[in-house]
This record gives structure tokens, C-alpha cells and sequence, in this order.
């Protein structure tokens, strides 16, 4: 008997963390193995499905950081442990994983696109190794708005991670004249995720692969600071996981062009993400 892929599972709510005000990470019971980069469909009988990046997948459990804007969020937002999401998938093409080994992986990341992208630096803590050298670029709106602090922390401890806000104390940092500055309230830098691309020590282009995920003109311009330091197109990759809608094709409202975002994507090498204008 074919599955319906129109059908949804019941997955048990586990545990629930706390990220920012208006983001949760739900770890859920489930015996799913997603490939990194995909996402589900998670709805609520009565109320509505959405789809959401897989931030993390381990035996027995799959992890989903939302955040609450919308009928259905506001709604998964009102559930707890051992209540129940509906979940189909997962859908969608993933990352590369296997080619990033033994190069030097750079992972910029932009407000949630953290999300879409945990699940692969998991890996790569958990398997310390497999890759040359890496590097993690995380940039927030502002301090309150830091997904994952305790993991960051974990992630630095090994590798070189930057974070950066584009504002603190609600007042925003000339990043033309100072792109590092620091306050009393945010010890770290301020500014655009841009502006950390210029210094990092790549020693080797050829060996350098790149992931971008976050808002559409974030990745443009992260896309381009990678290109002017002589990053090849075919050695990025991003994500448009905010384009997913139905995540079967048929809705059409993922699609760019011909392209079906959510058959063919959400990620996509640079050689053919530079033709999919969002």
C-alpha cells in the first residue's frame, strides 16, 4: 500500500526550551531521519499546518525551534510537554555533508536561518575531525534575540565562532565607521554579519566551502563579501527555507521561475541559486 504523503503523523512533545520571547525549540518523539537542511509540515487539527526547518534529529527525536507569528505558531506557542504536534515529511533536498569533509566549512547564519543550520554543526562537534578548520558566523537584531546561547558557548569551545547584533541598548552601531564596537551591555561586536566576512583567515580557497542561510538580503550580500574574497559560486551554498509552503509542489507559492523550491531546494548550490530571484 503506496503512503499518503498528504497524511500526517502524531508526535509526541518531549521537551520544550525556551529561546527568546517569541521562540521555543520542541523536541519531539519521532523515529524520522531527515537529512540536514530539510523540513516538516507541523499542524494543529482545527487550526492550520506550517512548515518548519528541522533545527536537530537524533534517535528517537527530531527538534523544530518556532517562532510564534501566526495563527498556527501562536497556537503550537499554547502547547506544552506531552501535548501533540502533526507532522508530514520530511521534504526537500538537504546539505552536502559528506563533501564538506576535510575542508574548512564556513557557516554564515542570520538571525533564525541558526535554525536550519544547527543540526550541521552538531554533526561536525560530534564528529570532530572530519573537517580542516571551521568557522560560524551568527548575527541577531539585538541581544534578546540570540537563539541557542548555551550551544554557541558549547560550539566555541572548539571551533571559531562569531556572533554579532545589529544593535544594542535600541541604538544602532555606525558599522561604516565601526564595525567591531562594543558596549557595556553587549561585550561582542555590533553590526552587519557582512562586515565579519573581510577578516577571516581563509587559508585556502579552494578547500573552502560556505553555507549561508537567513533573511533573502542577507544572503545576498553575505553571497557577494564571499565572492570578492574569491570563494567559488559552486563552493556556497544556501537555503531558501523561507520560500516552503505546501513542500509537495502543488500549492505553487514556493515557486521561482520553473523552479519548485520545495521539490528541488530549500538548498541549493549557488550555481543555481544566483538565477532564483526572490
Amino acid at each position: 500500500m503506496a503512503n499518503n504523503n498528504y497524511l500526517p503523523f502524531r508526535a509526541k512533545i518531549i521537551e520544550k526550551i525556551k529561546q527568546t520571547e517569541i521562540d521555543w525549540t520542541y523536541r519531539l518523539e519521532c523515529q524520522t531521519k531527515p537529512v540536514f537542511g530539510q523540513f516538516m509540515e507541523v499542524s494543529i487539527p482545527g487550526v492550520g499546518e506550517c512548515p518548519i526547518s528541522i533545527s536537530d534529529f537524533g534517535d528517537g527525536y527530531l527538534e523544530m525551534t518556532i517562532r510564534k507569528v501566526g495563527k498556527v505558531t501562536e497556537g503550537i506557542d499554547r502547547l506544552e510537554k506531552d501535548d501533540y504536534l502533526y507532522l508530514r515529511g520530511p521534504y526537500g533536498h538537504g546539505f552536502p555533508v559528506e563533501d564538506f569533509q576535510n575542508k574548512h566549512l564556513i557557516i554564515a547564519a542570520g538571525g533564525t536561518g541558526l535554525a536550519p543550520v544547527k543540526s550541521v554543526i552538531n554533526y561536525f562537534y560530534a564528529n570532530q575531525g572530519l573537517l580542516n578548520e571551521f568557522d560560524i558566523l551568527s548575527g541577531f537584531k539585538t541581544p534578546s534575540d540570540i537563539l541557542f546561547r548555551s550551544e554557541l558557548d558549547q560550539w566555541a569551545q572548539v571551533f571559531r565562532v562569531e556572533v554579532t547584533v545589529d544593535k544594542a541598548n535600541d541604538v544602532k552601531a555606525d558599522v561604516a565607521v565601526n564595525p567591531t564596537a562594543k558596549t557595556d551591555s553587549w561585550p561582542s561586536k555590533i553590526g552587519l554579519i557582512t562586515k565579519l566576512v573581510p577578516d577571516l583567515q581563509i587559508p585556502s580557497l579552494e578547500d573552502t566551502r560556505v553555507i549561508i542561510v537567513g533573511p533573502p538580503i542577507m544572503m545576498k550580500y553575505t553571497v557577494q563579501e564571499f565572492l570578492r574574497r574569491g570563494i567559488a559560486k559552486e563552493n556556497i551554498w544556501v537555503s531558501f527555507e523561507r520560500k516552503m509552503s505546501c513542500g509537495l509542489g502543488k500549492c505553487g507559492h514556493c515557486k521561482i521561475d520553473e523552479t519548485y523550491v520545495c521539490l528541488e531546494g530549500p538548498v541549493f548550490n549557488y550555481i543555481k541559486a544566483q538565477n532564483l530571484l526572490d
